[in-house]
């Protein structure tokens, strides 16, 4: 039998056993939601704040009374960013488990390989992975939180306009995420006026990108370098990037929204640009706008309970779980699909992620305005005017 890890207190450890967090209520007065998170492995990074804000505001959630007079028990699962487990974790969360809903799916290929799971289980699925094909097309019951691929190149390209920029080059990670959004920016970019005429790509473990960004610094023209990616890969291209001197701006993806990209990179990571949640920035942003209550206040959250920097990926989590308790108290009942009917009927949510407005042809909800381009800054975020 495969293992499975079960998620307690920011300590994963092999077991056979799942985790499970209901406030020491018992079965008959709980409803059991799940989640398959990364929490460790390669995508530790997306999955283990995912996890820690799960965790953290169910706990407020049963200290508060529940949802419609019920605790809630939450059933995690590390997948460890691999996509057989994640399948293999959803089938669990659906045949064994009996949830009525799930929270999860760190990464675009571990949520593409439990989309089916639940559409055929008809579980509601709130997916906190980047790529736009997780809601593109809708799927009856797939939903998802964070900002697209597609959403980051139309950023991107808008703030390259703007700076006057015309021709680029791409340096792409070769996971799911990466080659999606690839896709997305080559697909959008003429409608910029962007061109791009270097397109180079690297592996999961490689250590080194300078013979890419070589060829791209030797293509006549080139204005400014996009890299879709994320985990450790765009921090080497980074470094990598200011090593060999290349001085025109260095476009990173919101997939590197973290103050560990930051720390990864070091000095070279000064004057990149990002597209990327409020959240990030929540102290800058002025009293009149509406997430500031919200990002300030989950920043603060987090950060005191788990003594770790905000990123926008526990943020992602925070949204999904939020929405699906509204969901469930405007249902007023367990019944997975009366659940996903409201949480089509989302509006107005605001979130860390920007303001969310659903529909029958939209399960994302957010438009561009979502997105702050952000630029790095003496080690800091700062908001791009």
């Amino acid at each position: 039998m495969q293992k499975s890890r079960k998620w307690i207190g920011g300590v994963a450890a092999a077991t056979l056993a799942l985790g499970a967090f209901a406030g020491g209520a018992g079965a008959a007065d709980t409803i059991k939601i799940g989640a398959s998170l990364s929490v460790t492995g390669p995508a530790a990074f997306l999955g283990d704040p995912e996890a820690r804000t799960l965790k953290m505001y169910v706990d407020d959630i049963n200290a508060a009374g529940g949802v419609n007079g019920k605790q809630l028990e939450l059933v995690v699962y590390d997948d460890a960013g691999d996509a057989n487990n994640a399948r293999t974790f959803a089938t669990r969360l659906v045949e064994d488990d009996g949830v009525i809903a799930v929270v999860g799916g760190s990464t675009t290929g571990t949520t593409m390989a439990m989309v089916p799971v639940y559409e055929e289980a008809g579980i509601p699925f709130i997916s906190l992975a980047g790529a736009v094909v997780i809601i593109d097309p809708v799927k009856e019951f797939v939903f998802k939180t964070p900002h697209t691929d597609k959403m980051a190149c139309e950023k991107i390209f808008e703030d390259m306009k703007g700076r006057g920029i015309s021709k680029i080059g791409m340096i792409s990670g070769s996971g799911g995420f990466d080659k999606s959004m690839r896709e997305q920016c080559l697909g959008v970019a003429g409608n910029y006026g962007i061109e791009v005429v270097a397109d180079e790509t690297y592996g999961p473990k490689d250590a080194d990108m300078t013979p890419q960004l070589t060829k791209i610094k030797g293509t006549d023209g080139v204005q400014a370098v996009v890299n879709p990616g994320f985990g450790q890969g765009p921090a080497i291209v980074t470094r990598n990037y200011r090593q060999l001197g290349i001085d025109v701006p260095l476009y990173q993806s919101h997939g590197v929204a973290s103050k560990s990209f930051i720390d990864l990179a070091g000095e070279a990571a000064e004057g990149v640009r990002l597209p990327a949640a409020a959240l990030l920035v929540g102290d800058k942003l002025p009293n009149s706008d509406p997430q500031k209550a919200v990002v300030t206040g989950y920043k603060s959250k987090y950060e005191e309970t788990t003594g770790q920097p905000v990123s926008t990926f526990g943020g992602h989590a925070y949204d999904g779980l939020m929405i699906l308790v509204e969901a469930m108290k405007r249902a007023g009942s367990e019944d997975p699909a009366a659940i996903r009917d409201e949480i089509e009927k989302t509006t107005g949510f605001i979130g860390t992620g920007g303001e969310v407005n659903m529909s029958a042809t939209d399960h994302l909800g957010l438009d561009l305005s979502a997105f702050k381009m952000l630029e790095i800054k003496d080690g800091d975020w700062t908001i791009v005017q």
